[in-house]
């Protein structure tokens, strides 16, 4: 609950509706919808350093994210690539698994759209991992 996080772009800045908050609320009903663009992505700063092992996404089809990439850091230093990851377009939450990184600051870059504008939507976000 503690953990703050910040996104690239919300539809029509109407976060209301397609806010970051829905990526987290477990609502079937719920997503965050990003605004058109090249990549766009996802920033969590956590309360105390985790240990990172899972990254689990789900989308709505036609609006996923062809390849993305996870980075990390810990206090001050700036962020270092973790991992790739290659999401199919459907609407099944995929889990792909992330070499064990002990980070403070995740950051989850979309890019490739399916949608032609380059509009992300997403119903759920989940890091996994444990408190390092």
């Amino acid at each position: 609950p503690e953990t703050v996080s910040r996104v690239s772009s919300v539809l029509n800045r109407n976060t209301r509706q397609f806010g970051k908050k829905h990526l987290f609320d477990q609502n079937e009903e719920t997503c965050w919808n990003s605004d058109q663009g090249p990549s766009q992505w996802v920033i969590l700063e956590f309360p105390q350093r985790v240990r990172v092992s899972q990254l689990q996404i789900q989308f709505q089809g036609g609006f996923s994210s062809r390849r993305g990439h996870l980075e990390g850091s810990q206090g001050n230093e700036a962020l270092s690539k973790i991992v790739d990851f290659y999401p199919e377009d459907n609407n099944s939450l995929q889990t792909f698994p992330v070499p064990v990184a002990e980070v403070d600051r995740l950051k989850v870059t979309f890019e490739d759209a399916a949608d032609f504008f380059g509009r992300i939507v997403i119903y759920h976000l989940r890091v996994l991992g444990e408190r390092a």
